[in-house]
């Protein structure tokens, strides 16, 4: 067991997202992603088993839903995201380090 800082390791320059996986078990994964300017490619919508609890600790983004509802993020808001309900990321701030603490269950 050790103490570790969400905060750590994040890089100065990237040109992926950055998805690292903090803790998996049985039914649960929780997942840091860091995003700057990031967005899901053309076309492109999550669809997933499980749901999703996205929780953002810096930065901003834009959540599409395919049924046209869009949501705007900020530090600090959370959203809960029902398995199979397709979404998409419109857009993480540019030059500024988006990360995200994502709970799927």
């Amino acid at each position: 067991m050790s103490v570790k800082n969400i905060f750590d390791d994040i890089p100065v320059h990237q040109e992926e997202e950055i998805f690292n996986i903090l803790v998996e078990k049985e039914n649960v994964k929780v997942e840091r992603i860091i995003s700057e300017g990031h967005a899901s490619p053309p076309g492109f919508w999550y669809d997933q088993d499980k749901n999703e609890m996205v929780l953002l600790l810096s930065g901003s983004s834009e959540i599409l839903f395919d049924n046209g509802n869009r949501y705007k993020l900020q530090k600090g808001d959370y959203l809960n995201i029902p398995a199979h309900q397709k979404h998409r990321v419109e857009m993480t701030e540019p030059n500024t380090k988006t990360i995200w603490l994502a709970v799927f269950y």
